[in-house]
């Protein structure tokens, strides 16, 4: 029987062919690139201590936002997906030594890596060897990692895999790589073609994609507590990200983010509020929410914001 082509119902395959194709992927990963880059810079203006009282009343700073080294990397992840269509951890190494701002606030693990990467360093062996051979278990994969998960949508199983190859060049520790497959899970997910899961579905979700951890067990710990209303006893269970590590971060910021699903504004207030890692939360929820249906940035808030740098592709 010949398909009747006037017919007004949708043909499943169409649609996710249509979600899979390299310019649809790049518009999603980049609108959770323009998300990342807005917490990231409203976060890290809560930094500097006449801002402090703002924060309390929910008064925006003065512009403009500068933002930090969370969308600096992000803005190479977009641009190895455009390019390759995949992650390539050489090219996504090289163009973070290639791009790197000391004064963007990198840490001085990475600052160091990515300085010997520029002068023909090898990433495997540098990344391996930090804090005496464990690799970092920083934050600094998770933060950067939302628009790979927008990307693959489609395909939320490949989004961990792609976040964990990413990660490598800078953290090899256990809980960094799960941290970034965690955040790229739930960015995927929420960015789905046929629109965000719930809250609970979400954090499910996510859980079922990355193995047993540190981060794994703050997620379960995240999802138990999707009832409490406060923000900042969340954050006094799972962590804010005041040691800057993985599973200090991750949990609480996806439980931000699927709290936030569909309220951008508020769930970037919310997050910043607790305190912390400001600008690193800000930035994995306002990638996770923006990357799909879940959320936008408000226009007077992407106005305050730096623009990305020229070298981020806008076509594939």
């Amino acid at each position: 029987m010949i398909p009747d082509s006037s017919s007004d119902t949708p043909d499943p395959s169409v649609s996710l062919a249509s979600a899979s194709s390299p310019d649809v992927r790049l518009d999603r990963a980049l609108a959770s690139l323009r998300g990342l880059a807005v917490g990231d810079a409203l976060g890290s203006q809560f930094f500097v201590p006449v801002n402090y009282p703002l924060l309390k009343r929910r008064e925006l700073p003065p512009g403009p936002w500068q933002w930090t080294d969370d969308t600096e990397m992000a803005c190479s992840v977009v641009a190895v997906l455009a390019a390759h269509h995949r992650i390539d951890q050489d090219a996504l190494a090289h163009s973070f030594a290639e791009h790197h701002d000391f004064d963007r606030g990198y840490g001085p693990a990475v600052n160091r890596l990515l300085r010997l990467v520029r002068e023909g360093g090898d990433w495997r062996e540098l990344s391996a060897a930090l804090f005496n051979g464990q690799g970092s278990w920083g934050n600094g994969a998770a933060m950067r990692i939302a628009p790979l998960g927008a990307w693959y949508a489609d395909d939320p199983e490949q989004a961990t895999h792609q976040a964990e190859i990413s990660a490598y060049p800078t953290h090899q520790h256990r809980e960094a790589v799960v941290g970034a497959m965690a955040v790229a899970a739930a960015a995927a997910l929420a960015a789905a073609p046929g629109g965000p899961p719930g809250p609970g579905e979400l954090l499910d979700g996510v859980i079922a994609l990355v193995p047993k951890s540190a981060v794994g067990a703050g997620l379960r710990r995240a999802r138990d507590m999707l009832d409490y209303a406060d923000p900042g006893t969340v954050a006094a269970v799972l962590g804010c990200g005041r040691r800057t590590s993985a599973h200090d971060t991750v949990p609480f910021a996806l439980w931000s983010a699927a709290r936030g699903l569909g309220d951008y504004e508020g769930a970037l207030w919310a997050t910043s509020q607790v305190g912390g890692d400001v600008d690193t939360n800000c930035a994995i929820v306002g990638g996770v929410i923006a990357g799909g249906k879940a959320g936008t940035p408000p226009a007077g808030w992407v106005e305050q914001t730096e623009a990305l740098p020229g070298w981020v592709p806008t076509s594939v």
